[in-house]
């Protein structure tokens, strides 16, 4: 593992998608920010030492959604991340991930890296055109952004997400003053959660369902292929990756953490801005503990007003990254399972462009073993 600028700069690229989920959870389901820090920084650290690799730790997006849209009590996304853990980590532990993993026909791989890809790419375009026209957090701060970003890219070296980091840090400071102002000591006291019975049945109506598929998929089959494109020879294997997600879920839920699990966007964006090795995640990790541990629900306050154009340049590179691998894809037939897979994806969601891909697949496989008459 190394320490250095450009590897903590690096692990920075995840937060286009770690501070909204996190916030909006905050605010909409009243869960303690401090400890999601706490947590998400343990887990940060643990992953960087047992993988070796820059792996991030997400908030569940599925279950982040549905939490938000329908303003479920802390008590049921507890109870969604503790069974999608326990279901996860059952798959992990009897190979079933494994099997499950070669399955998948590697042109469905890229199509949900392709899907998920744009998705983050769209949702970063989106994040930049809801904001000014012109200011410090707009439009055109954003296309300065990107400028700087495609100019840095060249120098290997240079931490850009860091200085995107306190680009953004800055125009807080100069937007909101006092935001700084409401900052505070306030040490961290964990809580065992224990979800009521109604509370089980509803986490795992809402959150647990719909969470499986795109956990399956997306954090763990593509961001373990993804660790094989990027990291020749270090591919991690997939019942690795659904035990290190049940074994997260099934110990930080319980004390009031959010679900959370492996994405390839977050590997796309942390390795896009210079995360190359464990030590990333594991410097990023003790940041979000420290300031779990002794400024708790008072980063609630810098985390609302961190400007949205600056994580959506963040998250419009890090789609960009994920999306890339899927040009290994030469052959017809592989073209347009990739492009299958990824429009259901952007359709409907990552369990609908899976089926749709693989069907397709199975339809080309069949005509190309036909006898020819």
């Amino acid at each position: 593992m190394r320490f250095s600028l450009i590897e903590f700069s690096g692990s920075l690229g995840d937060l286009g998608t770690f501070i909204p989920l996190t916030v909006a959870m905050s605010v909409v389901n009243g869960v303690d920010i401090a400890s999601v820090l706490f947590f998400a920084g343990l887990f940060n650290i643990l992953t960087g030492v047992l993988f070796g690799l820059p792996i991030p730790v997400q908030p569940m997006k599925a279950i982040a959604a549905v939490a938000i849209a329908e303003a479920l009590l802390p008590g049921e996304i507890v109870a969604a991340g503790i069974c999608t853990g326990a279901f996860m980590l059952i798959l992990g532990m009897t190979g079933l991930t494994e099997r499950i993993d070669t399955f998948v026909p590697k042109s469905v791989v890229r199509g949900i890296q392709l899907g998920v890809g744009l998705k983050l790419f769209i949702k970063g375009v989106s994040f930049i055109i809801e904001s000014s026209l012109w200011g410090l957090d707009s439009v055109f701060g954003a296309v300065v952004m990107i400028g700087i970003v495609i100019v840095t890219s060249r120098m290997k070296r240079f931490p850009t997400a860091l200085l995107l980091l306190f680009i953004g840090f800055a125009i807080v400071l100069v937007q909101s003053a006092s935001t700084f102002s409401k900052m505070g000591i306030e040490i961290l006291s964990l809580q065992i959660v224990v979800p009521s019975g109604a509370e089980w049945i509803q986490g795992v109506l809402y959150g647990t369902l719909p969470q499986i598929p795109l956990t399956l998929l997306n954090s763990v089959i593509a961001v373990c292929a993804l660790s094989g494109d990027l990291f020749p020879g270090r591919r991690i294997s997939t019942d690795r990756m659904a035990t290190s997600v049940g074994i997260m879920n099934l110990i930080g839920c319980w004390f009031g953490a959010i679900p959370m699990c492996h994405g390839s966007g977050g590997l796309a964006g942390q390795y896009r801005f210079g995360a190359r090795t464990g030590g990333s995640v594991v410097m990023l990790g003790v940041g979000k503990m420290l300031v779990g541990l002794f400024f708790g629900g008072s980063a609630i306050w810098l985390l609302t007003e961190y400007p949205m154009s600056v994580l959506g340049v963040m998250l419009l590179f890090a789609g960009i990254e994920l999306a890339r691998p899927a040009t290994d894809q030469k052959k017809m037939e592989q073209i347009v399972v990739l492009v299958v897979t990824a429009i259901g994806i952007l359709a409907v969601n990552t369990l609908v462009g899976f089926i749709a891909g693989l069907f397709v697949y199975s339809v080309v496989v069949l005509i190309l073993k036909s006898p020819q008459k």
